[in-house]
């Protein structure tokens, strides 16, 4: 099992690319199930999480091929062999969920075993199931498994979402694409993710109003047809090298970034104390002094993002001062404090807030992984501890970063992978 050591106190100075958003391109493979025409998408980020989607595709009879010499096109398209999206491959993410919309509007019938993925907590998917409900749905749970059919073709109704969630805003959105009528989702996400999931949508010929509002509005057609697609960069693999560019007072250029996707992460960062600035090609950070307590609590966008909660508490846990993080989205997304804490770091956690309180150095530690941005926040604080920080269990890391080690080593830090 692989292994990342770094040794700390290295400025961060150069230039670091970031590459295409996982959390868009899961949901764009997916999409690929609603036409029998190739999609193609670029920019694509070579993830372990992407190759699961791929092979979950392949069992539904979809060949995805890499049209390129570095695997960053990937193209679509077979016919649906097989509505099953069995255990052994949904167990390893929970974006698997996301093919039940589209196998259910353009077969007809779906039988997806209930997801796995990271341990943060219990996300359920009734807000997916109960909105194909009412799209006239016929749901069942069987031995871990949604068995879902429709007679004839989804119906388009009003769906009120409770709460936002934007697994089930695109498994909906998807499945409106096909389906007979309107379709309203009030409450949608309106995150960057959503919106790239759009436009490649109405570039296959679906009719969507709204994008990037919290109403979208889906009229539904007979069939969509083949595109290609650029996806998005990642906001969170951009947010996760601003806090290391601010934590080893370095100054860095993340190129392609978007700072307009970085919603309040941006702005918590000027509070913090670095300077983040669009610059031609993308966006360059720097700390301006010293780095300042801020109080944060997770949100959907363009509210501090949950998938940045980890990665900010390392920053926090060498700030001057106090800060307060609050955890609203997942129950169970503290899992990496007592690994910041073996690294001197001083967190206090009450119910669903951490009180962080900053201290002037990290010591590196032999520390474990527990999930894909516990990782991170844990690489963040091996960047600035005193020593030799080993991170084991980094199979977390590599679903959602790509080359972690190779991108940050080019920038001028002493990290390197163990391979077991």
């Amino acid at each position: 099992m692989d292994r990342i050591r770094i040794i700390g106190g290295q400025p961060l100075a150069g230039e670091i690319p970031i590459g295409g958003a996982k959390n868009a391109a899961l949901p764009l493979m997916a999409a690929g199930l609603l036409t029998d025409e190739r999609l193609v998408l670029t920019r694509v980020p070579r993830l372990a999480d992407i190759a699961t989607m791929a092979d979950l595709l392949a069992g539904h009879g979809i060949a995805v091929e890499q049209t390129d010499s570095d695997g960053r096109v990937l193209s679509l398209g077979g016919a649906i062999t097989s509505t099953e999206a069995p255990y052994d491959i949904v167990r390893k993410m929970r974006a698997s969920i996301l093919v039940l919309g589209p196998l259910l509007a353009r077969c007809g019938e779906a039988r997806v075993s209930l997801p796995g993925g990271c341990a943060i907590g219990t996300r359920p998917v009734d807000l997916h199931l109960k909105g194909l409900e009412q799209m006239g749905a016929i749901i069942e749970l069987d031995a871990g498994y949604v068995m879902a059919r429709v007679i004839g073709r989804l119906k388009g109704t009003t769906i009120i979402f409770p709460m936002v969630s934007v697994g089930a805003t695109e498994n909906l959105l998807m499945a409106a694409s096909l389906a007979d009528g309107q379709t309203v989702l009030r409450n949608a996400a309106r995150e960057p993710e959503i919106i790239d999931l759009c436009h490649c949508l109405v570039a296959m010929g679906a009719r969507i109003g709204g994008i990037g509002t919290g109403e979208l509005v889906i009229e539904g057609v007979e069939r969509l047809h083949g595109a290609t697609h650029a996806i998005i960069p990642d906001r969170i693999e951009t947010g996760t090298y601003a806090c290391a560019v601010a934590m080893t007072g370095g100054s860095v250029v993340l190129r392609d970034a978007r700072i307009d996707h970085l919603g309040a992460v941006a702005r918590v960062l000027e509070e913090a104390g670095i300077d983040v600035a669009e610059v031609p090609g993308g966006v360059r950070v720097q700390r301006r002094n010293g780095l300042h307590g801020v109080d944060v609590m997770t949100e959907p966008y363009p509210g501090f993002p949950t998938d940045m909660q980890a990665q900010f508490m390392a920053l926090m846990a060498v700030a001057d001062g106090a800060s307060m993080i609050t955890e609203s989205i997942f129950e169970n997304r503290f899992m990496h404090v007592s690994e910041l804490t073996r690294m001197g770091a001083r967190v206090n956690v009450h119910g669903a807030s951490a009180i962080v309180r900053g201290v002037p150095q990290l010591a590196g530690a032999q520390v474990m992984a527990t999930d894909l941005r516990a990782s991170s926040s844990l690489i963040l604080a091996g960047l600035v501890a005193k020593g030799e920080t080993v991170v084991s269990r980094v199979y977390h890391l590599d679903r959602g970063y790509e080359d972690v080690e190779g991108k940050l080593s080019a920038v001028g830090a002493k990290i390197e992978r163990l391979r077991d």
